[in-house]
Protein backbone atom coordinates (compact mmCIF):
# COMPACT_ATOMS: atom_id res chain seq x y z
CA UNK A 1 0.00 0.00 0.00
CA UNK A 2 2.44 2.62 1.19
CA UNK A 3 4.72 1.61 -2.64
CA UNK A 4 1.49 2.48 -4.17
CA UNK A 5 0.83 5.53 -2.51
CA UNK A 6 4.37 6.62 -3.23
CA UNK A 7 4.76 6.13 -6.92
CA UNK A 8 0.74 7.75 -7.07
CA UNK A 9 2.33 11.11 -5.36
CA UNK A 10 5.08 10.39 -7.43
CA UNK A 11 2.73 10.47 -10.75
CA UNK A 12 0.96 13.47 -9.26
CA UNK A 13 4.26 15.23 -9.19
CA UNK A 14 5.40 14.47 -12.33
CA UNK A 15 2.11 14.95 -14.00
CA UNK A 16 2.21 18.63 -12.05
CA UNK A 17 5.70 19.10 -13.32
CA UNK A 18 5.29 18.42 -16.68
CA UNK A 19 2.44 20.46 -16.76
CA UNK A 20 3.96 23.79 -15.63
CA UNK A 21 6.72 23.18 -17.96
CA UNK A 22 4.33 22.75 -20.79
CA UNK A 23 3.01 25.81 -19.76
CA UNK A 24 6.32 27.98 -18.91
CA UNK A 25 7.11 26.83 -23.00
CA UNK A 26 3.81 27.81 -24.08
CA UNK A 27 4.01 31.19 -23.04
CA UNK A 28 8.07 31.28 -23.53
CA UNK A 29 6.27 30.31 -27.32
CA UNK A 30 3.98 33.26 -27.06
CA UNK A 31 5.99 35.70 -26.43
CA UNK A 32 8.45 34.56 -28.86
CA UNK A 33 6.06 34.26 -31.96
CA UNK A 34 5.63 37.89 -32.72
CA UNK A 35 9.64 38.40 -32.73
CA UNK A 36 10.01 35.27 -34.95
CA UNK A 37 6.85 35.80 -36.76
CA UNK A 38 7.93 39.15 -37.64
CA UNK A 39 11.68 37.97 -38.53
CA UNK A 40 10.32 35.29 -41.06
CA UNK A 41 7.96 37.79 -42.60
CA UNK A 42 10.28 39.99 -43.09
CA UNK A 43 13.12 37.44 -44.35
CA UNK A 44 9.76 36.15 -46.89
CA UNK A 45 9.09 39.34 -48.51
CA UNK A 46 13.37 40.41 -48.81
CA UNK A 47 13.75 36.57 -50.34
CA UNK A 48 10.93 36.40 -52.70
CA UNK A 49 10.91 36.71 -56.42
CA UNK A 50 14.08 34.62 -56.40
CA UNK A 51 16.17 37.40 -54.49
CA UNK A 52 16.90 35.08 -51.56
CA UNK A 53 18.62 32.53 -54.24
CA UNK A 54 20.86 35.53 -56.10
CA UNK A 55 21.63 37.41 -52.99
CA UNK A 56 19.69 39.86 -53.40
CA UNK A 57 17.63 39.56 -50.38
CA UNK A 58 20.59 39.69 -48.18
CA UNK A 59 21.31 43.42 -49.54
CA UNK A 60 18.13 44.80 -49.14
CA UNK A 61 18.26 43.59 -45.28
CA UNK A 62 21.56 45.31 -45.19
CA UNK A 63 20.65 48.59 -46.73
CA UNK A 64 17.90 48.46 -44.02
CA UNK A 65 20.28 48.23 -41.27
CA UNK A 66 22.09 51.16 -43.25
CA UNK A 67 18.74 53.39 -42.96
CA UNK A 68 18.23 52.49 -39.81
CA UNK A 69 22.02 53.75 -38.64
CA UNK A 70 21.75 56.83 -40.23
CA UNK A 71 18.68 57.99 -39.29
CA UNK A 72 19.59 57.62 -35.61
CA UNK A 73 23.11 59.96 -36.03
CA UNK A 74 21.09 62.04 -38.15
CA UNK A 75 18.23 62.16 -34.60
CA UNK A 76 21.46 63.05 -32.84
CA UNK A 77 22.96 65.86 -34.61
CA UNK A 78 20.10 67.27 -35.87
CA UNK A 79 19.16 67.45 -31.83
CA UNK A 80 22.58 68.61 -30.92
CA UNK A 81 23.21 71.31 -33.82
CA UNK A 82 19.72 72.37 -34.84
CA UNK A 83 16.89 72.01 -31.98
CA UNK A 84 19.46 73.06 -28.94
CA UNK A 85 19.83 76.60 -29.52
CA UNK A 86 17.38 79.58 -30.51
CA UNK A 87 16.86 79.68 -34.45
CA UNK A 88 19.68 82.86 -34.83
CA UNK A 89 22.39 80.52 -33.51
CA UNK A 90 21.15 77.44 -35.01
CA UNK A 91 21.67 78.83 -38.51
CA UNK A 92 25.03 80.07 -37.33
CA UNK A 93 26.00 76.80 -36.06
CA UNK A 94 24.42 74.83 -39.08
CA UNK A 95 25.86 77.29 -41.13
CA UNK A 96 29.48 75.82 -39.81
CA UNK A 97 28.22 72.29 -39.70
CA UNK A 98 27.69 72.05 -43.66
CA UNK A 99 31.19 74.65 -44.01
CA UNK A 100 33.10 71.92 -42.12
CA UNK A 101 31.58 68.65 -43.47
CA UNK A 102 29.63 69.60 -46.41
CA UNK A 103 32.47 71.76 -47.87
CA UNK A 104 35.06 69.32 -48.00
CA UNK A 105 32.96 66.44 -49.07
CA UNK A 106 32.11 68.60 -52.08
CA UNK A 107 35.82 67.78 -52.63
CA UNK A 108 35.80 64.11 -51.36
CA UNK A 109 32.96 62.98 -52.88
CA UNK A 110 34.27 63.03 -56.56
CA UNK A 111 37.43 60.89 -55.40
CA UNK A 112 35.05 58.07 -53.62
CA UNK A 113 33.64 56.33 -56.98
CA UNK A 114 37.14 56.41 -58.75
CA UNK A 115 38.97 55.08 -55.29
CA UNK A 116 36.24 52.37 -55.01
CA UNK A 117 36.63 51.46 -59.12
CA UNK A 118 40.38 50.34 -58.24
CA UNK A 119 39.05 47.87 -55.40
CA UNK A 120 36.17 45.63 -57.26
CA UNK A 121 37.46 42.65 -55.88
CA UNK A 122 36.98 44.25 -51.89
CA UNK A 123 33.35 45.38 -52.23
CA UNK A 124 32.23 43.46 -49.31
CA UNK A 125 35.15 44.62 -46.98
CA UNK A 126 34.32 47.95 -48.43
CA UNK A 127 30.46 47.88 -47.15
CA UNK A 128 31.87 46.28 -44.16
CA UNK A 129 34.70 49.19 -43.61
CA UNK A 130 32.47 51.60 -44.53
CA UNK A 131 29.64 50.06 -41.54
CA UNK A 132 33.05 49.78 -39.06
CA UNK A 133 34.11 53.55 -39.41
CA UNK A 134 30.33 54.89 -38.88
CA UNK A 135 30.25 52.29 -35.89
CA UNK A 136 33.29 54.14 -34.29
CA UNK A 137 32.38 57.75 -35.40
CA UNK A 138 29.34 57.12 -33.66
CA UNK A 139 31.06 56.63 -30.32
CA UNK A 140 33.68 59.60 -30.98
CA UNK A 141 30.41 61.90 -31.72
CA UNK A 142 28.57 60.86 -28.58
CA UNK A 143 31.65 61.76 -26.53
CA UNK A 144 31.32 65.11 -28.85
CA UNK A 145 28.18 65.39 -27.56
CA UNK A 146 28.14 65.25 -23.85
CA UNK A 147 31.54 67.32 -23.85
CA UNK A 148 30.65 70.27 -26.85
CA UNK A 149 33.72 69.96 -28.60
CA UNK A 150 34.73 70.74 -31.77
CA UNK A 151 35.24 66.97 -32.48
CA UNK A 152 31.66 66.66 -33.86
CA UNK A 153 32.11 68.34 -37.13
CA UNK A 154 35.33 66.12 -38.64
CA UNK A 155 33.36 63.22 -36.89
CA UNK A 156 29.99 64.17 -39.12
CA UNK A 157 32.15 64.76 -42.04
CA UNK A 158 33.84 60.90 -41.34
CA UNK A 159 29.87 59.61 -41.31
CA UNK A 160 29.23 61.28 -44.36
CA UNK A 161 32.16 60.04 -46.49
CA UNK A 162 31.75 56.32 -45.20
CA UNK A 163 28.04 56.61 -46.07
CA UNK A 164 28.70 57.85 -49.37
CA UNK A 165 31.17 55.30 -49.77
CA UNK A 166 28.91 52.44 -48.92
CA UNK A 167 26.19 53.63 -51.76
CA UNK A 168 28.70 54.00 -54.33
CA UNK A 169 29.61 50.03 -53.26
CA UNK A 170 26.09 49.15 -53.07
CA UNK A 171 24.97 50.93 -56.94
CA UNK A 172 28.00 48.39 -57.85
CA UNK A 173 27.14 45.17 -56.18
CA UNK A 174 22.97 45.49 -57.19
CA UNK A 175 23.91 44.45 -60.93
CA UNK A 176 25.59 41.74 -59.69
CA UNK A 177 22.58 39.62 -57.41
CA UNK A 178 19.85 40.42 -59.74
CA UNK A 179 17.57 37.55 -60.03
CA UNK A 180 16.28 36.03 -63.13
CA UNK A 181 13.56 37.88 -64.58
CA UNK A 182 14.78 40.77 -62.46
CA UNK A 183 15.33 44.51 -63.98
CA UNK A 184 17.88 46.72 -62.59
CA UNK A 185 14.63 49.34 -61.96
CA UNK A 186 13.07 46.71 -59.63
CA UNK A 187 16.00 45.92 -57.62
CA UNK A 188 16.82 49.38 -56.69
CA UNK A 189 12.93 49.97 -55.82
CA UNK A 190 13.06 46.96 -53.20
CA UNK A 191 16.18 48.05 -51.90
CA UNK A 192 15.14 51.74 -51.60
CA UNK A 193 12.23 50.56 -50.08
CA UNK A 194 13.48 48.80 -47.46
CA UNK A 195 15.91 51.70 -47.00
CA UNK A 196 13.12 54.01 -46.37
CA UNK A 197 10.90 51.65 -44.39
CA UNK A 198 13.64 50.78 -41.86
CA UNK A 199 14.22 54.88 -41.71
CA UNK A 200 10.68 55.14 -40.92
CA UNK A 201 10.84 52.68 -37.79
CA UNK A 202 13.78 53.30 -36.39
CA UNK A 203 13.49 57.52 -36.14
CA UNK A 204 10.64 57.31 -33.55
CA UNK A 205 13.22 54.71 -31.60
CA UNK A 206 16.22 57.14 -31.97
CA UNK A 207 13.33 59.94 -30.77
CA UNK A 208 13.02 57.94 -27.56
CA UNK A 209 16.56 57.36 -27.39
CA UNK A 210 17.07 61.24 -27.36
CA UNK A 211 14.50 61.58 -24.62
CA UNK A 212 16.84 59.27 -22.01
CA UNK A 213 20.33 61.62 -23.05
CA UNK A 214 21.46 63.15 -25.91
CA UNK A 215 24.16 60.24 -26.45
CA UNK A 216 21.57 57.43 -26.57
CA UNK A 217 20.79 57.52 -30.37
CA UNK A 218 24.99 57.04 -31.36
CA UNK A 219 24.98 54.40 -29.26
CA UNK A 220 22.10 52.67 -30.57
CA UNK A 221 23.66 53.18 -34.27
CA UNK A 222 26.66 51.58 -32.74
CA UNK A 223 24.85 49.13 -32.52
CA UNK A 224 23.55 49.15 -35.31
CA UNK A 225 26.38 49.86 -37.62
CA UNK A 226 28.68 46.75 -35.81
CA UNK A 227 25.72 43.87 -37.16
CA UNK A 228 25.61 45.91 -40.55
CA UNK A 229 29.31 45.09 -40.64
CA UNK A 230 28.78 41.25 -40.32
CA UNK A 231 26.17 41.49 -42.05
CA UNK A 232 28.03 42.65 -45.32
CA UNK A 233 30.21 39.23 -44.83
CA UNK A 234 26.59 37.40 -45.72
CA UNK A 235 26.46 39.02 -49.19
CA UNK A 236 27.62 36.22 -51.84
CA UNK A 237 31.37 35.96 -52.93
CA UNK A 238 30.28 36.72 -56.04
CA UNK A 239 30.14 40.60 -55.64
CA UNK A 240 33.73 40.37 -55.37
CA UNK A 241 33.67 39.63 -59.11
CA UNK A 242 34.92 42.25 -61.46
CA UNK A 243 34.93 39.88 -64.71
CA UNK A 244 34.17 41.92 -67.49
CA UNK A 245 33.78 45.60 -65.73
CA UNK A 246 35.51 48.34 -67.20
CA UNK A 247 35.43 52.11 -65.19
CA UNK A 248 32.63 54.82 -66.77
CA UNK A 249 34.08 57.86 -67.53
CA UNK A 250 32.00 61.45 -67.91
CA UNK A 251 32.16 63.29 -70.82
CA UNK A 252 34.11 66.02 -69.02
CA UNK A 253 36.64 63.79 -67.75
CA UNK A 254 36.82 62.01 -71.19
CA UNK A 255 37.45 65.23 -72.90
CA UNK A 256 40.78 65.86 -70.72
CA UNK A 257 42.32 62.66 -71.64
CA UNK A 258 44.56 63.28 -75.26
CA UNK A 259 42.88 61.47 -77.72
CA UNK A 260 45.26 58.62 -77.76
CA UNK A 261 44.95 57.28 -73.97
CA UNK A 262 40.94 57.53 -74.57
CA UNK A 263 40.34 53.59 -74.37
CA UNK A 264 37.88 53.24 -71.51
CA UNK A 265 34.47 53.71 -72.40
CA UNK A 266 32.09 56.81 -71.29
CA UNK A 267 28.88 57.71 -70.81
CA UNK A 268 29.59 60.06 -73.86
CA UNK A 269 29.39 57.16 -76.02
CA UNK A 270 26.23 55.59 -75.00
CA UNK A 271 24.13 58.88 -76.36
CA UNK A 272 22.24 61.88 -74.34
CA UNK A 273 19.75 60.49 -72.56
CA UNK A 274 21.81 59.46 -69.77
CA UNK A 275 23.20 62.84 -69.23
CA UNK A 276 20.03 64.77 -70.05
CA UNK A 277 18.13 62.45 -67.27
CA UNK A 278 21.16 62.64 -64.75
CA UNK A 279 20.96 66.98 -64.94
CA UNK A 280 17.27 66.62 -64.41
CA UNK A 281 17.64 64.75 -61.49
CA UNK A 282 20.68 66.84 -60.02
CA UNK A 283 17.49 69.48 -60.25
CA UNK A 284 15.15 67.51 -58.12
CA UNK A 285 18.46 66.98 -55.52
CA UNK A 286 19.09 70.81 -55.65
CA UNK A 287 15.35 70.86 -54.49
CA UNK A 288 15.59 68.55 -51.66
CA UNK A 289 18.72 69.79 -50.53
CA UNK A 290 17.13 73.47 -50.37
CA UNK A 291 13.69 72.51 -49.05
CA UNK A 292 15.42 70.30 -46.29
CA UNK A 293 17.53 73.38 -45.09
CA UNK A 294 15.51 76.19 -45.77
CA UNK A 295 12.46 74.39 -44.33
CA UNK A 296 13.71 73.58 -41.31
CA UNK A 297 14.97 77.45 -40.46
CA UNK A 298 11.58 78.80 -41.76
CA UNK A 299 9.01 76.36 -39.87
CA UNK A 300 11.00 76.86 -36.63
CA UNK A 301 10.69 80.49 -36.81
CA UNK A 302 7.27 80.69 -38.90
CA UNK A 303 5.12 77.10 -37.94
CA UNK A 304 2.77 76.01 -39.65
CA UNK A 305 -0.80 77.68 -38.99
CA UNK A 306 -1.67 76.15 -35.27
CA UNK A 307 1.12 74.03 -35.30
CA UNK A 308 3.89 73.96 -32.89
CA UNK A 309 7.62 73.79 -34.94
CA UNK A 310 8.23 70.72 -33.71
CA UNK A 311 5.28 69.36 -35.56
CA UNK A 312 5.51 71.50 -38.46
CA UNK A 313 9.04 69.91 -39.46
CA UNK A 314 7.37 66.68 -38.30
CA UNK A 315 4.34 66.86 -41.08
CA UNK A 316 6.56 68.07 -43.51
CA UNK A 317 8.74 65.39 -42.84
CA UNK A 318 6.39 62.70 -43.05
CA UNK A 319 4.89 64.26 -46.04
CA UNK A 320 8.50 64.01 -47.54
CA UNK A 321 9.01 60.16 -46.78
CA UNK A 322 5.36 58.98 -47.61
CA UNK A 323 6.08 60.71 -50.69
CA UNK A 324 9.67 59.47 -51.26
CA UNK A 325 7.62 55.59 -50.17
CA UNK A 326 5.04 56.33 -52.85
CA UNK A 327 7.76 57.10 -55.89
CA UNK A 328 9.81 53.94 -55.31
CA UNK A 329 6.62 51.68 -55.22
CA UNK A 330 4.86 53.29 -58.22
CA UNK A 331 8.97 52.75 -60.12
CA UNK A 332 8.90 49.70 -59.06
CA UNK A 333 5.70 48.78 -61.01
CA UNK A 334 5.71 51.09 -63.95
CA UNK A 335 9.41 49.26 -64.17
CA UNK A 336 11.14 51.04 -67.18
CA UNK A 337 8.33 52.24 -69.31
CA UNK A 338 9.35 54.96 -70.82
CA UNK A 339 11.89 56.85 -68.24
CA UNK A 340 12.64 59.57 -70.66
CA UNK A 341 8.63 60.95 -70.13
CA UNK A 342 8.22 59.47 -66.85
CA UNK A 343 11.31 62.06 -65.62
CA UNK A 344 10.12 64.69 -67.96
CA UNK A 345 6.75 64.41 -66.32
CA UNK A 346 7.73 64.31 -62.88
CA UNK A 347 9.80 67.16 -62.88
CA UNK A 348 7.34 69.79 -64.56
CA UNK A 349 4.78 68.32 -61.27
CA UNK A 350 7.71 68.90 -58.92
CA UNK A 351 8.26 72.50 -60.39
CA UNK A 352 4.64 73.37 -60.67
CA UNK A 353 3.47 72.26 -57.16
CA UNK A 354 6.86 74.58 -56.11
CA UNK A 355 5.30 77.56 -57.97
CA UNK A 356 1.87 77.20 -56.52
CA UNK A 357 2.96 76.55 -52.92
CA UNK A 358 5.59 79.95 -53.23
CA UNK A 359 2.38 82.11 -54.64
CA UNK A 360 -0.53 80.23 -51.90
CA UNK A 361 1.93 79.69 -48.92
CA UNK A 362 0.08 77.77 -46.55
CA UNK A 363 0.28 75.25 -44.44
CA UNK A 364 -1.65 72.11 -47.18
CA UNK A 365 0.80 73.51 -49.80
CA UNK A 366 4.20 73.26 -48.14
CA UNK A 367 3.16 69.79 -47.30
CA UNK A 368 2.00 68.63 -50.32
CA UNK A 369 5.41 70.23 -52.19
CA UNK A 370 6.97 68.22 -49.35
CA UNK A 371 4.92 64.78 -50.94
CA UNK A 372 5.38 66.07 -54.43
CA UNK A 373 9.06 66.23 -54.27
CA UNK A 374 9.90 63.53 -52.80
CA UNK A 375 7.63 61.09 -55.28
CA UNK A 376 9.50 63.26 -58.04
CA UNK A 377 12.83 62.65 -56.95
CA UNK A 378 12.32 58.58 -55.88
CA UNK A 379 10.20 58.25 -59.48
CA UNK A 380 12.93 60.18 -61.44
CA UNK A 381 16.04 58.81 -59.76
CA UNK A 382 14.56 54.84 -61.06
CA UNK A 383 13.78 56.53 -64.67
CA UNK A 384 17.83 57.48 -64.59
CA UNK A 385 18.34 53.87 -63.26
CA UNK A 386 16.21 52.24 -65.85
CA UNK A 387 18.25 54.85 -68.64
CA UNK A 388 21.35 53.31 -67.21
CA UNK A 389 20.67 49.71 -67.36
CA UNK A 390 19.31 49.86 -71.16
CA UNK A 391 21.64 52.57 -72.23
CA UNK A 392 25.10 51.93 -71.08
CA UNK A 393 27.09 48.68 -71.95
CA UNK A 394 27.26 45.97 -69.04
CA UNK A 395 30.61 46.50 -69.17
CA UNK A 396 31.18 50.21 -67.63
CA UNK A 397 27.59 50.07 -65.43
CA UNK A 398 28.12 49.65 -62.36
CA UNK A 399 30.64 52.10 -62.36
CA UNK A 400 28.06 54.62 -64.06
CA UNK A 401 26.15 54.13 -61.39
CA UNK A 402 29.06 55.07 -59.26
CA UNK A 403 29.43 58.61 -61.14
CA UNK A 404 26.16 59.55 -61.36
CA UNK A 405 25.59 59.34 -57.41
CA UNK A 406 28.42 61.10 -56.46
CA UNK A 407 27.03 64.20 -59.09
CA UNK A 408 24.01 63.89 -57.54
CA UNK A 409 25.16 63.99 -53.90
CA UNK A 410 27.00 67.29 -55.16
CA UNK A 411 24.08 68.86 -56.27
CA UNK A 412 22.56 68.31 -53.10
CA UNK A 413 24.88 69.60 -50.98
CA UNK A 414 24.61 72.60 -53.20
CA UNK A 415 20.47 73.01 -52.71
CA UNK A 416 21.21 72.83 -49.02
CA UNK A 417 23.71 75.58 -48.75
CA UNK A 418 21.72 77.96 -51.02
CA UNK A 419 19.04 77.23 -48.50
CA UNK A 420 21.16 77.97 -45.48
CA UNK A 421 21.80 81.05 -46.97
CA UNK A 422 17.84 81.90 -48.01
CA UNK A 423 16.17 85.00 -46.29
CA UNK A 424 13.16 83.28 -43.99
CA UNK A 425 10.63 84.28 -46.70
CA UNK A 426 8.00 81.43 -47.71
CA UNK A 427 7.08 82.87 -51.14
CA UNK A 428 10.55 83.83 -51.58
CA UNK A 429 12.01 80.66 -50.55
CA UNK A 430 9.89 78.61 -52.40
CA UNK A 431 10.75 80.16 -55.64
CA UNK A 432 14.27 79.89 -55.03
CA UNK A 433 13.46 76.62 -54.87
CA UNK A 434 11.03 76.16 -57.81
CA UNK A 435 13.95 78.20 -60.30
CA UNK A 436 16.33 74.81 -59.40
CA UNK A 437 13.55 72.81 -60.88
CA UNK A 438 12.78 75.35 -63.89
CA UNK A 439 16.60 75.32 -65.04
CA UNK A 440 16.68 71.37 -64.73
CA UNK A 441 13.73 70.94 -67.07
CA UNK A 442 14.39 73.34 -69.21
CA UNK A 443 17.98 72.33 -70.34
CA UNK A 444 16.78 68.54 -70.56
CA UNK A 445 13.27 68.72 -71.61
CA UNK A 446 14.09 69.47 -75.31
CA UNK A 447 16.65 66.72 -75.06
CA UNK A 448 14.58 63.82 -73.33
CA UNK A 449 11.47 64.05 -75.56
CA UNK A 450 14.12 63.61 -78.56
CA UNK A 451 15.16 60.11 -77.66
CA UNK A 452 11.55 59.09 -76.21
CA UNK A 453 10.81 59.92 -79.49
CA UNK A 454 13.66 58.05 -81.26
CA UNK A 455 14.06 54.86 -78.81
CA UNK A 456 16.74 56.09 -76.86
CA UNK A 457 18.88 53.69 -78.65
CA UNK A 458 22.57 54.97 -79.54
CA UNK A 459 24.62 53.51 -81.57
CA UNK A 460 26.62 50.75 -79.88
CA UNK A 461 30.13 52.00 -79.34
CA UNK A 462 32.54 50.71 -76.23
CA UNK A 463 35.53 52.64 -77.10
Amino acid sequence: MNLVATADRRGVRGGGARRVGGAARSVGRALHLPVTGAARGIRRATHAHGAGESGLGKLIELHAVNGAGDVMITVALASTVFFSVPTDEARGRVALYLAITMAPFTVLAPVIGPLLDRLPHGRRAAMAAAMLARALLALLISGAVATGSLELYPAALGVLVASKAYGVVRSAVVPRLLPPLFSLVKANSRVTLAGLLATGVAAPIAAGLHRIGDPWPLYGAFVIFVGGTALSFSLPPKVDSARGEAVALLAAEETRLPRTKVKRPGLRTVGPAVTHALGANAALRCLSGFLIFFLAFLLREHPLSGQSAVVSLGLVGVAAGAGNALGTAVGAWLRSRAPEIIIVTVVAAALGMALVAAVFFGAVLVTCLAAVAGFAQALAKLALDALIQRDVPELVRSSAFARSETLLQMAWVFGGAVGIVMPLNGTVGLLAGAAFVAVGWLSTLRGLIASARYGGRPRARVA
